[in-house]
């Protein structure tokens, strides 16, 4: 979190470390550490998952308006049920906040931060990046982009990586419906301008964006009509239908929406004439295999000149149709038909015109548009096409350039596939996910267990990671990442589910009816963000650990014996606790330093009958006689069975302790007095006091200053400075003794 220091050390270590714009950053190989969740799984290693592999990445995605939506509460869902689960029957309930005021569905383990805590954000940057995330792609799908938010994390991460820290990348995932009206505001307000550029998260050699490209245009490009006025026409067998209108601009595409009535047979095609329908023919398209609600374009080599013109669907096969509203004459100069005569009504047509503003053009060529899939529940309807959540088992995506050879052929590649935690999915579609038919933590096997069955253990999550595993994509788009709040939604809400409970949430509800992967406080706490790693570590493969050679090493404080010991265990740099930001509630701050020692480097050496250990911090090392300082934890059977945590003995100061039962108790054992030089401290601990006869296979060990002693696992998330961070460890595997 916040490092402070004096700018002259700050400008040295920036010096000594490597550039903003370099790619090799302080490499901490998180992926060779080791840990053990609170349910006892541990991670896997590079002998389960092999080594990394290539073209594998990960995104996740991630929420930027906590604190955005007023300061009422925090009003806890998991926390209200578990005082009142009468609640849910009473819409008038004390407990809850008012109607459509934001709720939490639990309590973060960072508190009800907002988005801009800068020492979240830097939390935030380090977990992710621990856990192998490149890119978090931000939710502006409900069309306001919180520039406030998103700068505030773009310059944390910047700094950290002035640092020399690695961060994820950063992308957009914008609107289903009207796209332009976020990709637009980023444009003019973000991308345009070049800010940050180094984050920018490039697909395909640009800055990738979830929009769909065919709806990037000024918003009169189309003929835009209320949702409630359109009706599907259908088009029967043998006939055709079709539309005239006029374009004051030249005509780059057209497209229109096709219902199918949830078949994918249909076959049809799209034709464009000048003026009427006896004008000459200027293009046409076969479609075949037509999925429900597809867009069906066609786009001319070069612009069309401005004009009148008559679009035209003959029907082929299946069943197809097309969106209307039942109004005539409402798109200007045009009028509807049904097998070339005029009818009655008015077909509804998105066309694209040569723009008097250059941007949209400049749009077009800046990013990689993947267009996103907003059913849980139906595949790509066409190349470029990604999903953010799906219902198991989920579909895969692909390019347009390995899109199948033949119509309902399999892709030559999976491009994307989604996982995640949750799904707000009632009877098949998409509802309000406090509804106890939706797909909550525990859903697997095609149901959703009673309550009394619900668990920790992630069986949603892990039956979206096996269909992962069978596909083999390039990319996997995870939900989701901080996700806490949601809006509360009376009874008469048009969600499918709603009209059942006097009560209503669509995307979050409580514990198990969630689907954040960030560590909650209680309840399940990190167990989903140790099972996202698990399964990261599978997909893109992990390192293996380098043996430690044995060399004796004289414990007199010159350290030029540590030079040539290898490997050397990295940390964050400059990741000691600091906050102090306002909480979520008006008036409230939320402040810890307990941050003191910057830990950033250790090593451990051997000899017959002795064990060495070194750290290294990034200023001279201060506190020495205080509270918590320099604690070193051991798990020298690397059981996680056996000691609080795994840890067998702890030094404290100059106290060798050890482990009495499994709780966060000690006894002494000895006195081991290191030596401390600036920057760097280093001791020697005889194997005997550690109760080993010979020299083990290997050890975990993990170095912390000024945590609080507190006797939780998050005791090392939360205060001083943990190294290796949150719940992991180092390993540390001996080689033979020659």
């Amino acid at each position: 979190m916040r490092y402070f220091t004096t700018k002259l050390s700050l400008l040295l270590s920036f010096a000594l470390l490597p550039s903003l714009f370099a790619d090799d950053f302080w490499d901490i190989q998180s992926d060779t550490w080791v840990a053990t969740d609170g349910l006892g799984r541990t991670l896997p290693t590079a002998k389960e998952t092999g080594l990394p592999k290539q073209d594998k990445t990960i995104g996740i995605f991630y929420f930027l308006w906590n604190g955005f939506q007023g300061d009422g509460g925090p009003f806890d869902v998991t926390k209200i049920l578990h005082v009142d689960p009468s609640a849910m029957e009473d819409a008038d309930h004390p407990l809850w906040g008012p109607m459509r005021s934001f709720h939490h569905w639990g309590e973060p383990i960072f508190d009800y931060y907002v988005a801009t805590d800068d020492s979240v954000l830097r939390k935030h940057a380090q977990m992710l990046s621990d856990a192998g995330v490149d890119v978090v792609i931000f939710d502006v799908t409900n069309q306001r982009t919180f520039p406030e938010a998103y700068r505030a994390l773009c310059r944390v991460f910047t700094e950290e990586r002035k640092k020399g820290n690695k961060t994820p990348q950063i992308a957009f995932l914008t609107p289903f419906g009207r796209p332009v009206r976020a990709v637009l505001p980023l444009w003019n307000d973000f991308y345009s301008n070049g800010d940050y550029s180094d984050l920018w998260f490039r697909w395909e050699g640009k800055p990738l964006i979830l929009a769909d490209p065919n709806m990037i245009m000024p918003e009169n490009q189309d003929f835009v009509f209320p949702e409630r006025l359109l009706v599907p026409q259908e088009v029967k067998t043998g006939l055709s239908a079709g539309q005239s209108f006029t374009v004051d601009r030249p005509l780059k595409k057209v497209a229109i929406r096709t219902p199918t009535w949830f078949t994918n047979d249909a076959s049809a095609t799209l034709i464009l004439h000048k003026e009427q329908p006896v004008g000459k023919k200027l293009l046409s398209k076969d479609f075949i295999n037509v999925a429900d609600n597809s867009w069906l374009t066609l786009e001319p080599v070069s612009p069309l000149p401005a004009g009148k013109y008559y679009l035209e669907l003959e029907h082929k096969s299946g069943r197809i149709g097309w969106w209307s509203i039942e109004e005539s004459n409402r798109i200007p100069g045009g009028e509807a038909f049904l097998n070339g005569k005029p009818c009655s009504g008015t077909r509804i047509v998105r066309v694209t015109r040569i723009p008097e503003d250059p941007t949209f053009d400049k749009i077009h060529d800046f990013f990689t548009f993947r267009n996103p899939q907003s059913s849980y529940t139906r595949g790509p309807t066409g190349p470029n096409h990604w999903s953010w959540l799906q219902a198991y088992p989920q579909f895969g995506f692909y390019s347009a350039e390995h899109a199948p050879v033949t119509p309902g052929g399999e892709p030559k590649k999976i491009e994307q596939m989604s996982v995640s935690v949750a799904q707000n999915i009632v009877d098949g579609r998409m509802g309000v996910i406090s509804s106890p038919r939706a797909y909550g933590r525990s859903f697997h096997d095609g149901k959703q267990p009673p309550t009394e069955e619900c668990d920790y253990t992630g069986k949603n999550f892990a039956e979206q990671w096996e269909r992962v595993f069978e596909l083999d994509p390039e990319f996997v788009f995870i939900t989701s990442w901080n996700e806490w709040i949601m809006m509360r939604f009376p009874k008469d809400a048009p969600f499918h589910g709603a009209s059942e409970s006097e009560v209503n949430f669509v995307d979050q509800f409580n514990q198990e009816f969630s689907r954040d992967i960030e560590p909650m406080r209680g309840w399940h706490s990190d167990a989903f963000y140790y099972q996202m790693i698990a399964n990261n570590r599978k997909f893109k493969g992990t390192r293996s650990v380098e043996p430690i050679r044995p060399k004796p090493i004289r414990i007199n404080g010159t350290f030029n014996d540590w030079k040539d010991v290898q490997p050397e265990f990295r940390d964050t740099i400059g990741d000691q606790v600091q906050r102090n930001h306002r909480g979520w509630t008006k008036g409230s701050t939320y402040s810890n330093e307990t941050g003191r020692n910057d830990l950033i480097a250790a090593k451990v050496s051997y000899d017959t009958d002795t064990l060495f250990f070194y750290v290294r911090t990034q200023d001279p090392i201060v506190g020495r006689g205080q509270p918590n300082w320099m604690l070193f934890y051991m798990d020298v059977d690397t059981n996680h069975e056996t000691g609080w945590l795994g840890y067998d003995f702890m030094l404290d100061g100059s106290k060798l302790r050890k482990n009495i039962g499994k709780e966060y108790h000690w006894e002494d054992v000895a006195t081991i007095n290191g030596i401390v030089r600036r920057n760097e401290y280093e001791i020697a601990i005889p194997l005997k006091l550690l109760g080993l006869e010979t020299l083990p296979e290997s050890i975990y060990f993990k170095w912390a200053d000024n945590i609080q002693q507190t006797g939780d696992w998050s005791d090392f998330t939360l205060n001083g400075d943990a190294a290796p961070n949150d719940r992991y460890n180092y390993h540390a595997v001996f080689s033979t003794p020659e």
